[in-house]
């Protein structure tokens, strides 16, 4: 037997999804981070070749020189993609295998909207004017307004389909709590 709230996985920001009524996926996308990854992986051959080619010379590696190339790995990995998921409960957006995610519960969303992100917030994790950024490629994103007055914008390449789940998703929890 369920319990009346399904706690998922310990991670960062993670809130507890209500159990009441089915959880059905809406909407589901990855969106690759590619310019993320070539800039990162081009510095990170960089780096190891700084590392090694001590070694061609006849002479140590230069084992200080792999800090940067591990960070620049971890970084790769970490952030190499934005999955966003789009339930009848709640949004859940997550960077490369889930280590960073964050979730809104859709009874929490006042409104969202089509966007197009400004080309000096970046891409990543980002505090922006009036709230937070999530993104790893391009400039298209959807704004969530919370009823709480916070905002956020998850970057995505699909913008339009993002905004019609979290709209459905809205419409339905509507309705489920009249």
């Amino acid at each position: 037997m369920k319990s009346e709230v399904d706690r998922r996985p310990e991670g960062p920001f993670q809130r507890p999804v209500s159990r009441d009524r089915q959880t059905l996926i809406q909407y589901e996308h990855t969106q690759p981070g590619t310019l993320i990854r070539v800039i990162l992986a081009t510095i990170l051959v960089v780096a190891l070749a700084a590392a090694f080619y001590p070694i061609l010379q006849g002479r140590e590696p230069e084992l200080p020189a792999l800090i940067p190339a591990a960070v620049l790995l971890g970084v790769l990995c970490l952030f190499h993609s934005l999955t966003v998921k789009v339930t009848s409960n709640d949004i859940v957006i997550s960077f490369g295998p889930g280590l960073f995610q964050k979730s809104f519960m859709i009874a929490d969303l006042e409104r969202a909207a089509v966007v197009r992100t400004r080309w000096y917030h970046g891409w990543g994790i980002k505090k922006i004017w009036g709230g937070w950024l999530f993104n790893v490629s391009g400039f298209d994103a959807v704004q969530i307004d919370l009823r709480n007055g916070k905002l956020y914008q998850i970057g995505t390449d699909e913008p339009q389909r993002l905004q019609e789940a979290i709209r459905q998703a809205m419409e339905e929890s509507r309705s489920f709590r009249r």
